[in-house]
């Protein structure tokens, strides 16, 4: 929780000294998460459930970009922070992220496409009962938002893909060895920017 705010204090600074060039965005976005792992857990705090490797959640994700810095060709560097929290086999993740973001607009499309790569902590839920744990979580993030107005994007398509250790028979004392879980995210959704 500290990290939590010890990152939003600094995103609030930031954007409290944004210059004429600078851009925000804010977005919330609703999140299909597929969770696989390679080994399945045969133990009570199966994050995926008895003898199962992978799982769909769904959920949202909101967040904000702040690009601090744009060259002459267009190109838009920039952080990230967000915060996604998915439920599925009545188990829950919430990853709370903070990236670099490089955008762009070429000159012959319409869209904005955008790449990040994001570090943070992501906290699981076992589906069993309360027992959660919070490990190291990455992701890198490809999309393309399309502007329809002057404040306002339609983010027409975001993929990602991350790791995460969830809560499993083995972060809780088991013997056997269940591997991070892979993530792969999709989503959409509306992003209101701020000049």
């Amino acid at each position: 929780m500290k990290l939590r705010s010890l990152v939003v204090a600094v995103f609030a600074s930031a954007l409290a000294t944004v210059a004429a060039q600078a851009q925000i965005g804010l977005y919330i976005t609703p999140e299909a998460t597929r969770i696989s792992n390679s080994t399945a857990d045969t133990g009570p705090f199966a994050f995926l459930g008895q003898n199962s490797t992978s799982q769909m959640f769904y959920g949202a994700t909101i967040g904000g970009y702040y690009d601090f810095f744009q060259s002459t060709q267009g190109l838009h560097v920039g952080i990230d922070v967000r915060d996604s929290i998915v439920h599925g086999n009545n188990a829950a993740l919430n990853s709370f992220l903070v990236g670099v973001r490089f955008s762009g607009k070429p000159a012959s499309l319409p869209f904005r496409p955008y790449f990040q790569g994001s570090v943070g902590a992501a906290t699981s839920r076992a589906p069993t009962n309360s027992l959660h744990v919070t490990r190291a979580t990455y992701a890198a993030f490809v999309g393309a938002d399309y502007p329809i107005n002057r404040h306002i994007d339609w983010r027409v398509l975001e993929i990602g893909y991350g790791s995460a250790t969830t809560v499993s028979s083995n972060t809780v004392g088991g013997t056997s060895s269940v591997p991070s879980a892979s993530l792969l995210h999709f989503s959409t959704g509306i992003v209101f920017r701020i000049r």
